[in-house]
């Protein structure tokens, strides 16, 4: 099927898993070497929530009760047990049986520890029941759902594949190695956890560095000191986008773990404040892990950095409660950042609350916290001023209503008003504009132009103001975004590409095809994928080979992805665009037999094969994808149409 789309297509398949610098000679040495010299990172290190975020069932840091307690829900009774210090879990494997599997990995520490189990050989897949550390009890991450073996979402579908969804970010020079042709994994590691060189990139030449023995390889991407990322030279970009490496909602364009210090626009495509997601403000409404909140807030655009809060070792905040705050935002400031209000914030004339108490905290009005997986509350990162005035008009929640929730956001509004009658921090938001627009209002779009290009905004608000003006796309939109395909911001860029679909097919590619040269991979893979089908008969031979590499990285992205049902349905969308429909057919089909609530899928599915005289496989089809999904109404319109 691949062959048929990309003439590249073996060579894209056997390089899926392509290591980020394929010529360095670092290798990783482990966590224990680094221990050796580096004591007290490493004593702050381990029993960290880094260290422990991947280990042994036979490291003794299982935390659970496998002494024979079940856990019910929907007719099946999970039972965990252990036999001669193996810990077993029986439940409902991929068929439906229950099935007695041992626990294959230790996911986490608190507030929840989850297990991984081996379905198949080199298949891990996270099981949903999950031991709160705090209540000390089994629960269901996701209780209201009734999830049979046949569903995408059962822990055994491909939403739970621990090797593809998770353990990248919970283990050390991580590699999928998904074989596309067999479906099996042969997942590799240099170490479970997150350790040393997780961040500091492969060590033996830092190792050498420190023995006093020549580096092997001098190569000008290595550091002084033997590393391929140096901390040391104080760039916030590095530490940032590393942090970013895990903890942002994004989509992954390689196949593993990144090399350390590897921009983030050459890893991934961060996800910007879509619907679902985000509120319309931008503050966290599904978990998306820090980094789009940070991007939002004044403390980036400042300079502040991860490990100005927190110990970059230990995880741990840098101080308790409000002394985290305090270091700064006091009465004499902090010299690395001169615009600071000197003023005291840590009293009742600032925030209004008893002195001590939940709602003097910092935290409680300008990181509001959301519960994820059941127990595991998350701040939002943003650090915003509440605006309650806002929930009023967009619905997006704000920090008053979080503690006073037998009072109005309109009573929260007129609250914090009484308290500070001359603000400015009331004017128009972009929140008002992104609501009106969520909601189809086509005569925002202009407005949403402004927003896009407004630079004094966070790079990922305007990327989503371009992403929110793609149902209105017009030539004229495409005309008056153009100049953002240079802004200095690659989200910025990415988003801006898909706004020349409506710019006619001469100003797309001339305006497109300079991004296929873009020093972000992601700009690049975004300008080969608007390109394709786009009438170009010949081009300059500089411009040629920049689309020619522009497509290749296209295709060992997806290559790399053939594991995601969202793979399936990007290769089955090029089929249909480049009108082999036979390509898209089984596209869609692999997609279905993945994830068999893809009713779109399906759908696409019975077309194609009604449209190329095949009806009889059509209602086949269909029959199947009732049978899998009974009574879904687009099924059952499209039953009705078949002749």
């Amino acid at each position: 099927m691949l062959a048929k789309l990309f003439p590249f297509a073996c060579l894209i398949v056997a390089a899926c898993s392509f290591s980020q610098v394929a010529t360095a000679s670092p290798q990783y040495v482990g966590s224990e070497v680094c221990a050796d010299c580096h004591t007290e990172e490493t004593e702050a290190w381990q029993g960290s929530h880094h260290d422990l975020a991947w280990t042994e069932p036979s490291d003794g840091h299982i935390i659970a009760d496998f002494s024979g307690t079940e856990f019910s829900l929907n007719g099946v009774i999970s039972k965990f047990t252990q036999e001669d210090g193996q810990p077993f879990i029986e439940t409902d494997g991929p068929d439906g049986a229950m099935t007695k599997y041992p626990v294959a990995g230790v996911i986490g520490i608190t507030p929840l520890q989850q297990y991984a189990i081996e379905t198949a050989p080199g298949r891990l897949q996270s099981f949903d029941v999950t031991w709160d550390a705090f209540g000390e009890e089994w629960f269901h991450l996701y209780p209201d759902q009734n999830l049979k073996a046949s569903d995408g979402l059962h822990w055994t579908g491909p939403y739970k594949t621990w090797n593809s969804r998770c353990a990248e970010c919970h283990a050390t020079d991580y590699q999928r190695n998904f074989d596309p042709t067999t479906k099996t994994y042969d997942s590799t590691a240099s170490e479970i956890g997150v350790g040393c060189e997780s961040c500091h990139g492969p060590a033996s030449e830092h190792v050498n560095w420190a023995s006093d023995a020549p580096l092997r390889d001098p190569s000008p991407y290595l550091s002084p000191l033997g590393l391929v990322v140096d901390y040391a030279q104080g760039n916030n970009e590095t530490q940032i986008q590393q942090c970013a490496t895990c903890h942002s909602r994004r989509e992954p364009l390689l196949s593993g773990s990144p090399m350390p210090g590897t921009p983030f626009h050459d890893a991934y495509r961060l996800s910007t404040l879509r619907q679902g997601l985000y509120h319309p403000d931008g503050q966290i409404q599904d978990e998306v892990y820090v980094y789009g909140s940070f991007l939002q807030s004044k403390m980036y655009q400042k300079g502040v950095v991860c490990s100005d809060c927190h110990d970059v070792h230990s995880g741990n905040r840098v101080a308790e409660g409000n002394a985290v705050c305090t270091q700064c935002h006091n009465e004499v400031g902090n010299d690395r950042f001169p615009t600071l209000p000197l003023a005291e914030f840590d009293t009742p004339e600032h925030h209004f609350h008893e002195a001590g108490s939940e709602g003097a905290q910092c935290k409680s009005c300008h990181m509001i916290e959301r519960t994820y997986m059941g127990v595991d509350g998350r701040r939002d990162h943003s650090f915003r001023i509440p605006r309650p005035d806002l929930s009023v008009e967009t619905g997006a929640p704000n920090a008053c209503s979080d503690c006073h929730a037998d009072r109005s956001p309109n009573w929260a509004a007129r609250q914090v008003a009484r308290w500070y009658p001359a603000s400015d921090k009331r004017g128009p938001h972009f929140s008002q504009v992104f609501h009106a627009a969520r909601q189809g209002d086509a005569t925002r779009a202009s407005d949403l132009i402004d927003l896009a290009l407004y630079e004094a905004l966070p790079g990922i608000v305007r990327a989503t103001a371009l992403d929110l003006l793609i149902p209105f796309s017009s030539k004229e939109i495409a005309d008056r975004t153009a100049g953002l395909l240079d802004d200095p911001d690659p989200l910025v860029r990415v988003s801006a590409l898909a706004l020349q679909r409506g710019a006619g097919s001469v100003n797309l590619v001339s305006r497109v095809l300079p991004l296929t040269e873009d020093t972000s991979r992601a700009v690049r893979i975004a300008a080969a994928r608007e390109l394709l089908g786009a009438p170009i008969a010949r081009l300059p031979e500089r411009q040629e080979k920049s689309m020619r590499i522009a497509s290749q990285e296209w295709q060992q992205s997806l290559a790399s992805k053939f594991d995601f049902p969202e793979t399936q349905m990007v290769m089955a969308g090029i089929g249909l665009r480049t009108r082999n429909f036979d390509s898209a057919l089984a596209s869609f089909q692999e997609a279905v037999a993945m994830d068999p609530q893809l009713v779109q899928s399906w759908v696409m599915i019975v077309r194609i094969q009604a449209a190329t005289n095949r009806t009889d496989a059509a209602r086949e089809t269909l029959k199947a994808a009732l049978a899998l999904n009974p009574g879904d109404q687009n099924l059952l319109n499209l039953q009705r149409q078949l002749p």
